[in-house]
């Protein structure tokens, strides 16, 4: 199914095309991927750790506002729609907090393996956080008609950052399972939970 709406070109509800001075730009596949690929983490991890419960379940969240972002309501007015911007930005400042602040930590074992890993990917989760913050520094608290265009293709960008970042995230968190059992787990974040 091909439907267009203004300056967007959206294919089997999956890819939304916006037109651009050199054609089409992506500038989102989550409907068809990453969210998905969420769904399908949460069943194979869910249940393990309350912690990545809730984790994942904000990623989920923070996932579904950004859809809706990048297809925006017609209908909707000037304000609602900063509003839903104003929303997702403080949802992705909480799941980027949550994650520097709670969970990395907890994800990466003290042996040689978690910490080549975390040497690997903490400088490529900064560099997300990094874009991510820039993200939200512009567009929090308002936005203004000359950001139209600008937002368009930062959001855009901003979905394949957090591709990235889940990517990395998922492996953090891969790794946390295949080097402790559900009840190791369990008690690493009790000792963690009681140290704060």
């Amino acid at each position: 199914m091909i439907e267009i709406t203004g300056k967007f070109v959206l294919i089997s509800g999956s890819v939304i095309l916006m037109e651009h001075s050199g054609g089409f730009l992506i500038i989102q596949r989550v409907r068809g991927t990453m969210l998905s690929q969420q769904e399908e983490l949460q069943q194979k991890w869910g249940g393990r750790s309350s912690a990545i419960d809730q984790w994942l379940e904000a990623r989920k969240t923070l996932l579904i506002h950004y859809c809706a972002l990048a297809k925006p309501d017609n209908n909707a007015t000037i304000a609602q729609r900063e509003s839903d911007i104003v929303e997702f930005c403080n949802l992705l400042m909480d799941y980027l907090s949550a994650g520097h602040f709670e969970i990395y930590d907890m994800l990466i074992s003290d042996d040689a393996s978690g910490q080549r890993l975390r040497e690997q990917s903490y400088p490529k989760l900064s560099r997300t956080t990094d874009f991510a913050l820039r993200f939200q520094d512009r567009y929090a608290v308002q936005v203004s008609p000359s950001h139209t265009i600008d937002f368009t293709a930062d959001l855009a960008e901003l979905g394949e950052t957090l591709e990235t970042r889940f990517a990395l995230e998922d492996k953090l968190i891969d790794h946390m399972l295949a080097h402790y059992g559900d009840n190791q787990i369990q008690h690493i974040h009790q000792q963690r939970a009681d140290a704060r």
